[in-house]
């Protein structure tokens, strides 16, 4: 049992787990681990000391660690880990990440046929200020949807597009972080507008304020319309909890469940290093 598991919020939404998950008796307690987080859709574990080694091994408690990763922020010699940061050496940034601005709601590779299962931040640098990860109660925010609402949308599927993604950024900052990268040929998928856990079999809302497209079916102005609502219901203050990053911070989400945002930082002023890993 996770004896050290405590709150993260009155209303149930995310966890801390105060231990140490480089003690092999802790990496013991997969089960108790995904438990944990399928009950609470966020961990929040403070104070680690890992190594990437360290963190893949974590990750593999909740699953087939994902190995398919942007080659260009790939850790050498680390399957699966990938670097986020706003740092730049020479000119180039050292990892995923344009910290100077607001990044779009969205769940991770939902321009995929298949959703990331879980994912991990590891902190290493973390700023003074801005850079929170954001993370939405999609699940919570749809069982509080009114009933007339749940019954327009069940059976609705989205269209989630890389190529939208791109297109969008570059109109707000004239640049584009997938642009580059091998997920730029990635073809459009659909997903439900409600996603039914594969576990838990609880429902939430599928959602991102630049991913997603269109919804299949309606015309555009009515589309426009239902996600703007959707998505401004699931990201209010009522569904959010707001990350501010520790150094040893290891922050863990049920994708499946939540969406997630990181606020601005200042690159200028502010360094901003974590790893990633993700788990099918």
């Amino acid at each position: 049992m996770l004896s050290a598991l405590r709150p993260l919020r009155a209303d149930g939404f995310g966890a801390v787990l105060d231990t140490d998950l480089t003690d092999p008796t802790t990496l013991g307690l997969a089960a108790d681990l995904k438990e944990a987080l399928h009950r609470h859709r966020v961990l929040v574990v403070p104070g680690q000391h890992l190594n990437h080694a360290d963190l893949l091994a974590i990750a593999a408690c909740f699953g087939e660690v994902d190995t398919d990763v942007d080659r260009r922020y790939a850790v050498g010699g680390f399957p699966g880990l990938t670097t986020i940061s706003n740092i730049l050496e020479d000119g180039h940034r050292v990892g995923v990440y344009d910290g100077d601005q607001e990044e779009e709601w969205h769940a991770d590779n939902c321009f995929k046929p298949n959703l990331t299962g879980v994912t991990l931040l590891y902190s290493v640098i973390a700023p003074d200020q801005g850079g929170q990860t954001r993370i939405a109660d999609a699940t919570t925010a749809y069982a509080a949807l009114p009933a007339d609402v749940r019954q327009r949308i069940e059976n609705l599927r989205a269209v989630h597009s890389i190529q939208h993604l791109a297109t969008l950024q570059n109109q707000a900052s004239g640049q584009s972080s997938v642009a580059a990268g091998t997920l730029a040929l990635q073809p459009e998928v659909e997903h439900p507008l409600v996603l039914t856990h594969p576990v838990t079999r609880a429902r939430s809302l599928l959602l991102g304020s630049m991913a997603v497209r269109q919804v299949v079916g309606l015309a555009p102005p009515e589309s426009s319309s239902l996600l703007a609502e959707l998505l401004a219901h699931v990201t209010g203050p009522r569904y959010v909890y707001s990350h501010r990053w520790k150094a040893g911070d290891l922050v863990v989400w049920d994708n499946r469940a939540v969406l997630h945002t990181a606020s601005p930082c200042d690159s200028s002023r502010n360094q901003r290093l974590l790893y990633r890993a993700a788990v099918l």
